[in-house]
């Protein structure tokens, strides 16, 4: 019997969406004893991105936009931790995991699926002020964030910080920008009703895109009308624009435009895992790893990789040199060609070459507001809003998830959004560090817009 046949050790790097859905397509498609698969991540779960934004704005429970590894991959091992270097010349995977240990691993198949980072840019005061909006957590964040801003704001006569408090920045004008911006200010502007002193249109919100346009997916016309839209919900847009300085929260653009903020969203691109700086594959000028239209990597036959982590030829072009882009869309369909050319690679059968017809996109601008370009039929409005959600739910792994997320809408729908921020959770040992340390001298009392001040930055 054939040995290799029998114990195969297939090792994927990364539980995103390609990691999750070859491992997924594996298990089915493995037979028993053929082959055995180990998942690494960081994470115990995969987060589906495009619904980031609703869950950020209370239409979805976080929790259901994350897909638990360990129990959709139950015929998978799975490590949780952080893949540091491959070296394939050796077969190796050296990974430092959650315990605080480092392993090494060998295999004999290996998938690079690590994903990809926010794409930062040297601009002053970035790290300190700046947030992403790729995890989860980052969604939950910016959700309180946002509401402890009017929180803050409702209690304060300070002119000056009240501006500060309400306004917020998004840079970045792609798909995860304009989504994140319009499903916060949405949700920001249902709060407003339970505040008595704040309007809608004392909130500030801001659009930076260095570019001339947005959301270049979506075509010239649809990305002038949605422009428009975020203009009519009151959002300032400024097109052609960098971020020069965010220094304390003071935001300095190019064309001199000055202003102060508490609240500063990063979207502007995403770049390859830094991890792959750490291995030996070939990669390309940015920093992707280099894959044929079969997806392996260049001369490497026994390694894998797609999605943002990848440069994998577009066959959909006439281009030789096009390239597929890095999106969840790409990154589904390419896992499946992937999962299946591994177990023809295993068999020793021809392998399939990756190529996509375009379909369409669709972004959501709010609650009942979106565009949509479904194959060249070009849609606005609440259609395109029911269209985006009707797409992203049926891409949603498991029928678990799926129901859980239409739940979600019916008693948003039914009941409203749930619009009260979580501080605890940002600092969840504050209270008892308060009332378990020394005591403290009681506080001096000064006019009432200085304490209010301090809370709220540290809110």
């Amino acid at each position: 019997m054939d040995a290799m046949a029998r114990n195969t050790r297939i090792v994927v790097v990364g539980g995103g969406y390609v990691g999750m859905y070859t491992a997924l397509r594996l298990q089915k498609k493995l037979r028993r004893g053929e082959a055995e698969v180990t998942v690494i991540d960081p994470q115990p779960h995969m987060t589906y991105q495009p619904f980031l934004p609703e869950a950020a704005a209370g239409s979805i429970e976080p929790r259901h936009v994350v897909v638990p590894l360990r129990k959709v991959l139950r015929k998978c091992h799975h490590l949780t931790g952080r893949v540091t270097a491959i070296n394939h010349a050796d077969r190796e995977v050296t990974a430092e995991l959650v315990s605080g240990t480092v392993t090494t691993l060998g295999y004999d198949v290996l998938v690079v699926a690590p994903g990809s980072v926010a794409r930062t840019l040297p601009v002053p005061g970035l790290a300190e002020r700046g947030i992403a909006f790729k995890t989860v957590g980052e969604a939950i964040y910016l959700r309180n964030h946002v509401l402890s801003r009017l929180d803050a704001a409702a209690t304060t006569i300070d002119p000056g910080l009240r501006r500060r408090l309400l306004t917020f920045l998004v840079v970045g004008g792609g798909y995860a920008g304009i989504e994140a911006l319009a499903e916060l200010q949405d949700m920001a502007r249902y709060a407003t009703r339970y505040y008595e002193n704040i309007a809608p249109e004392d909130m500030r919100w801001v659009l930076v895109e260095a570019a001339g346009r947005i959301m270049p997916e979506v075509g010239p016309r649809m990305g002038l009308y949605t422009v428009e839209r975020l203009m009519e919900a009151g959002i300032e847009v400024f097109l052609d624009t960098r971020v020069q300085s965010m220094e304390g929260g003071h935001v300095v653009l190019s064309d001199d435009t000055e202003f102060d903020t508490d609240t500063i969203v990063w979207t502007a691109g995403v770049k390859p895992s830094p991890m792959l700086e750490h291995t030996d594959l070939p990669r390309d000028a940015r920093g992707r790893v280099e894959c044929t239209a079969e997806l392996q990597v260049v001369e490497m036959p026994d390694v894998f990789s797609a999605g943002d982590c990848a440069s994998v030829p577009d066959l959909s072009k006439d281009d030789p040199d096009a390239r597929t882009s890095p999106s969840a869309q790409h990154a589904v369909r390419q896992a499946k060609v992937l999962a299946d050319n591994i177990v023809a690679h295993l068999r020793g059968r021809p392998l399939k070459q990756y190529k996509h017809s375009y379909a369409g996109s669709v972004a959501s601008l709010g609650l009942y507001k979106g565009v949509a370009e479904i194959y060249g039929v070009k849609l606005r409005g609440p259609v395109a809003w029911f269209m985006h959600r009707t797409y992203h739910v049926s891409r949603m792994p498991t029928w678990n998830r799926r129901i859980r997320i239409v739940f979600d809408w019916t008693g948003a729908l039914f009941l409203g959004r749930e619009v009260v921020s979580l501080g605890q959770i940002m600092d969840p040992k504050a209270e008892f560090t308060r009332v378990a340390g020394p005591g403290k001298p009681a506080p001096t009392t000064e006019k009432a817009s200085e304490p209010i001040s301090t809370a709220a930055k540290g809110a």
